[in-house]
């Protein structure tokens, strides 16, 4: 909906008169017991006044202490002393916002007419309240759920003053505009429901239980904007380091691309890998965390070969002065990977996967269950995709044809028998095509390892994946860190 330019500055009259209008008929019905007593009228006005120093932010929107002034006088108090407080909480608003004179007569309006219309439905309902202090149970919870009352009218009103402005400054209907109010009304509802508390309470204690009440509430204030703060820091610091660790995953999800570039199978052969690696670690029964480990060893366990010249990388025969290439490339894998905190098993399985169980493979030559299970469960999956790929020099093996060699490798000593059959086990029951369609990118997960790896985390206990004694990198578990967060 547009509007034709005339119709803004007929709103901003209609808005100033409203306002000229409603200090004119509060001034016309004033009474002086409206003011009484005074050391109640100066307590609210000044907690008015100061309401923005005084305002608790949650995480479902702002504990204002100037709108608990407001709703205080409106039920103590009377209408006219309820204006003064609402002009009294936007005028220091006003000011540091440094709002143009419009502006300032939208606001001013706005926080005059809704208490002082407020005022005039609680003086309709309960009359002038008597400042003496009232015993009576009854007349307090009436005289409470009136003031409740009165307050979601009023607050009702003021969403609707704020939705005409941006209807007419906007074009925006009230209707599209409900979702941007509901996520402030706990908030609000909040500071009325204390608001009326506390009203209550002075009207059945008097004058020093509202004064106490105050001084809590002003004691909470300041311990939760320092929790609002730390916790603010907290997320500052988190989102830096997801900042920092999506840059390190980044890095290296970019060199296993760079390497693809070079050699096309790259990609398909780690998250095939990755995939048929946690496939076992299910069958092993593994924990969650443990498969985690083998997914990404096996997503990330050629990076190393991003160090290997062209003539290396396709070669079909290595010659021996080239060996010492190969051979290093699980450490430059490990190193690379090791950079990132909490991936130390990670680091570890990708060093030691191209050891042997008769102890003849590098680089530390492991005997056994010296290898962590990581490495020998990624060497089995990498063995076999390599011969069902037909890599290098190969021609590509048929699924029986590459569970024989499988077979032939663990007699030779160079694969953990044990495993081969339980891997042969999963081959049976998912199928020849395991990890046909497997694709790098959709198996890192990218968003969510930069999610988990941001968090923050406590020491780890001791698994079963880990390397053997000795190793230098460290492996972590990882928690989630509960957060508030501020409405800006």
């Amino acid at each position: 909906m547009f509007f034709p330019r005339l119709i803004r500055p007929l709103y901003w009259t209609a808005k100033a008169t409203l306002l000229v209008a409603t200090v004119a008929a509060a001034v016309s019905i004033y009474r002086p017991e409206e003011w009484h007593p005074p050391i109640l009228v100066v307590l609210l006005l000044a907690f008015a006044l100061a309401g923005r120093w005084f305002s608790v932010e949650t995480g479902s929107g702002i504990l204002s202490a100037s709108l608990v002034a407001i709703v205080l006088a409106i039920g103590l108090l009377g209408p006219t002393p309820a204006m003064a407080c609402g002009i009294a909480a936007m005028i220091p608003i006003c000011l540091r916002r440094r709002l143009p004179p419009a502006f300032w007569i939208g606001n001013l309006m706005a926080f005059a007419v809704v208490p002082f219309l407020g005022g005039l439905m609680m003086r309709a309902l309960v009359g002038y309240v008597d400042s003496a202090v009232s015993r009576d149970v009854t007349q307090s919870v009436v005289f409470g759920l009136d003031l409740l009352a009165v307050f979601v009218v009023a607050l009702g009103a003021n969403f609707i003053l704020i939705g005409l402005d941006e209807t007419v400054e906007q074009g925006r209907s009230l209707r599209r505009q409900i979702p941007e109010f509901l996520p402030l009304l706990p908030g609000e509802l909040a500071a009325g429901m204390l608001a009326t508390i506390l009203a209550v309470a002075y009207r059945s204690a008097g004058l020093p239980v509202l004064v106490a009440a105050i001084a809590l509430l002003l004691i909470f204030q300041h311990l939760t904007v320092a929790l609002v703060r730390s916790e603010d820091r907290a997320e500052q610091l988190q989102a830096r380091s997801r900042q920092l660790v999506g840059l390190q995953l980044g890095v290296l999800r970019t060199l296993v691309r760079a390497l693809e570039m070079r050699d096309k199978t790259t990609g398909h052969h780690a998250a095939a890998v990755a995939r048929s690696a946690k496939a076992l670690a299910i069958e092993l029964a593994c924990s969650e965390e443990e498969r985690d480990v083998l997914h990404a060893s096996g997503l990330l366990h050629e990076i190393g070969k991003f160090t290997w010249p062209d003539r290396v990388l396709h070669a079909k025969n290595i010659p021996n002065e080239d060996l010492a290439i190969v051979r290093n490339h699980p450490q430059e894998g490990a190193i690379l990977v090791g950079a990132l905190d909490g991936y130390g098993p990670v680091a570890d399985a990708i060093l030691y996967h191209h050891e042997r169980v008769d102890g003849r493979g590098y680089p530390a030559g492991l005997i056994g269950s010296e290898i962590p299970l990581a490495s020998r469960i990624l060497a089995i999956c990498c063995t076999y995709h390599t011969m069902i790929a037909g890599e290098g020099y190969r021609s590509p093996m048929t699924v029986e044809e590459a569970v024989d060699e499988l077979r032939n490798a663990s007699r030779n000593g160079q694969l953990d028998a044990e495993l081969v059959e339980r891997f042969i086990v999963v081959l049976e029951r998912e199928g020849p095509t395991l990890d046909e369609d497997a694709d790098f990118d959709t198996e890192l997960e990218f968003e969510r390892r930069v999610g988990e790896m941001a968090q923050p985390h406590a020491a780890e206990p001791t698994s079963q994946l880990e390397a053997p004694t000795g190793s230098q990198t460290e492996s972590r578990w990882r928690f989630g860190l509960s957060s508030l967060r501020q409405r800006t």
